[in-house]
């Protein structure tokens, strides 16, 4: 009987992941699907509207920025209140803001829709608050998988929806194209539902139970390993963010096709499907420092490779699934750091601050590369500082320490 009530026990268990990972999945393909193919819509908003290229930047910059800014507080509030209407809420935003931006005539409004609310609205239903609902509802032995999947999916999403918005502006214009992905993304709001913490979640772990959200900062970021995690993923949101927005143009200009860009796009998010998952398993095999270090190397690399030689389609393309299989794959072990040293009480603020870092590496890179095209008439210098702090970023995550920090026992009464 024993036996049978066990059995029955751990098949349900294993249906509650499958379901949680399956909700938190697509939620990830939902909302990083869409952000990541905005940078589609720079030539025909740029051209209908009579704007340069630094406009439409700057909006997406303020996007990045304000996702990063308030990305520890919607991590906050989904420690303290759950996840899902964080989640719930985001989607709101993030869909009034798309939809307005189909409708933005000037700068300021599009500062204030694609930046100010979907800024605000990607921050409520980002991945991060599905990395820190998975850290709490799902094993030990599950996170570092569905880390990687996480991560996996809302690189699915930038492949699946990069040659949808093509086929969207082509069939239906770019306006109706963006209104479309304002209705895709309240599809978050139902899915959700699944990822409700429960009300009697107490982390297992002495003081980790009584710590505040103020001694949780203040720990962090004292923490000299934690600083160093944090700095190197500036450089992560920089690189990521400068080629998700420019590279279709940067292809247009090296005599190559929209359709070209798009793929590019579409291919580096296919390709960190299979990076990220296989970050997700080699976190549990090999020091994550090192893993952290290797991939920012990598990229740099990469970059030299790409900008060295002729663009082509072939290039372009080797180029996408290259960077692809490094694109997210620092996120796994970067968020597995976090939930190492500080475990996951406060784990969406403390990786929402890591990915404040992120997110202002990430406007650096958006608007910088605006600027400097402007200025130059090339996003050559943008490259070369792209590969400079990667390397940068590598000799940073060297000298992380991986074990948990040290707290004092609580005292009994």
């Amino acid at each position: 009987m024993s036996t049978t009530t066990q059995t029955r026990s751990t098949a349900a268990g294993s249906q509650f992941v499958v379901i949680i990972l399956v909700a938190g999945c697509a939620i990830g393909v939902l909302s990083f699907g869409p952000r990541a193919a905005l940078g589609l819509f720079l030539p025909p908003m740029v051209e209908a509207n009579a704007w340069g290229r630094d406009v439409f930047a700057l909006a997406l910059a303020v996007q990045i920025l304000l996702w990063g800014a308030s990305q520890p507080v919607a991590g906050a509030l989904a420690d303290r209140f759950g996840p899902v209407l964080v989640l719930s809420g985001g989607a709101v935003l993030y869909s009034l803001g798309l939809a307005l931006m189909a409708y933005s005539t000037t700068p300021a409004m599009l500062n204030l829709s694609a930046g100010v609310l979907a800024g605000f609205g990607i921050a409520g239903s980002s991945f991060t608050i599905v990395i820190a609902a998975f850290s709490r509802l799902l094993p030990v032995q599950w996170r570092s998988l569905a880390f990687g999947a996480g991560t996996a999916a809302g690189s699915f999403g930038q492949f699946l929806f990069s040659p949808l918005a093509v086929g969207f502006i082509h069939g239906f214009g770019w306006q109706n194209a963006l209104l479309l992905f304002a209705a895709i993304v309240l599809l978050i709001i139902p899915l959700s539902l699944a990822l409700a913490t429960p009300k009697d979640f107490v982390e297992a772990g002495g003081a980790a139970q009584k710590q505040s959200l103020r001694e949780a900062l203040s720990e962090a970021l004292g923490h000299r390993s934690y600083v160093l995690l944090v700095l190197g993923f500036f450089t992560c949101g920089f690189q990521l963010l400068f080629i998700t927005v420019h590279l279709p143009a940067y292809v247009v200009d090296r005599g190559l096709s929209v359709d070209t860009g798009a793929w590019t796009i579409g291919v580096i998010g296919l390709f960190n499907i299979i990076g990220s998952l296989f970050a997700g398993w080699l976190s549990d095999k090999m020091p994550k420092r090192y893993l952290l270090a290797l991939i920012y190397l990598l990229r740099s690399l990469a970059v030299i490779a790409f900008i060295s030689f002729p663009v082509t389609p072939a290039s372009a393309i080797i180029f996408g699934a290259v960077m692809g299989f490094l694109w997210l794959s620092t996120v796994p072990p970067t968020s597995g750091l976090v939930a190492l040293m500080f475990g996951t009480k406060w784990f969406a603020t403390l990786f929402g601050v890591a990915f404040f870092s992120h997110q202002v590496g990430g406007f650096l890179g958006v608007w910088l590369g605006g600027v400097l095209y402007e200025s130059f008439g090339s996003y050559d210098p943008i490259w070369w500082g792209s590969i400079v702090l990667g390397f940068v970023s590598a000799a940073l995550n060297l000298p992380i320490v991986e074990k948990p920090v040290m707290r004092a026992a609580p005292v009994p009464a």
